[in-house]
């Protein structure tokens, strides 16, 4: 018998985070129990998990992407250049960003080396079967909060929430009633905000984005 064969399978290698979420657990239980997520590989490169944070009475959700390189490092979400720009477009279209919970579909970082080496860590998309192994937290943690709109920030954490057919382009900017993890819910799409910064016109690409957050800001009158 193979030493492959004897040995039982990883955790990670059934690409679901379900065993680690504890049932009927609390934000705070969520997120002590998440730090010893090994519900997929990304856990091997990443720092630490960042879970998600804010109002647990918030009124909007925020779902992003991923961490990025400085998330990983403080262990919270859209700490850095992108969640400045966040917050500025939330308070420009009317929700105060105190009053938010802000979170990603995938909890770990994942970053790939430049060609030729370096130090510095290149953000890596997910893949679906990583948002999918990632989405019992996502579920646990929308349970909670029971927010009135969820607000998807950009391409992939759309695809987490409403599937792989999912445009950003196509959707963005219109309130959209779906079934998400078991639940009614209002949400709009919008673009990231790291997509700001990324832009060659920022000032005319950020006021989209604030367009957009303000169909959200209408929902809650």
């Amino acid at each position: 018998m193979s030493t492959r064969s004897r040995t039982a399978a990883a955790p990670e290698d059934a690409y679901t985070a379900e065993p680690f979420v504890p049932q009927g657990a609390g934000l705070e239980a969520l997120r002590e129990a998440a730090a010893g997520c090994r519900g997929c590989p990304l856990h091997r490169d990443a720092t630490q998990t960042v879970f998600g944070t804010g109002d647990t009475d918030a009124r909007v959700f925020l779902v992003g992407e991923q961490p990025g390189d400085q998330e990983d490092r403080q262990g919270r979400p859209f700490v850095g250049p992108a969640g400045r720009v966040l917050d500025r477009a939330l308070a420009e279209a009317g929700i105060d960003p105190t009053h938010t919970y802000v979170t990603n579909a995938v909890k770990h970082f994942k970053w790939t080396q430049p060609p030729g080496g370096g130090k510095r860590r290149i953000h890596k998309a997910p893949s679906l079967r990583e948002m999918t192994a990632c989405g019992p937290w996502l579920a646990a943690e929308l349970a909670l909060v029971e927010p009135e709109i969820i607000v998807v920030l950009g391409a992939t954490a759309g695809k987490a929430l409403l599937g792989s057919s999912f445009r950003v382009t196509k959707q963005r900017g219109m309130l959209l009633e779906e079934e998400i993890h078991g639940r009614h819910a209002r949400v709009v799409a919008t673009i990231h905000p790291s997509a700001v910064l990324r832009a060659d016109d920022r000032e005319a690409v950020y006021q989209g984005l604030v367009s957009d957050l303000k169909v959200a800001a209408r929902v809650l009158g």
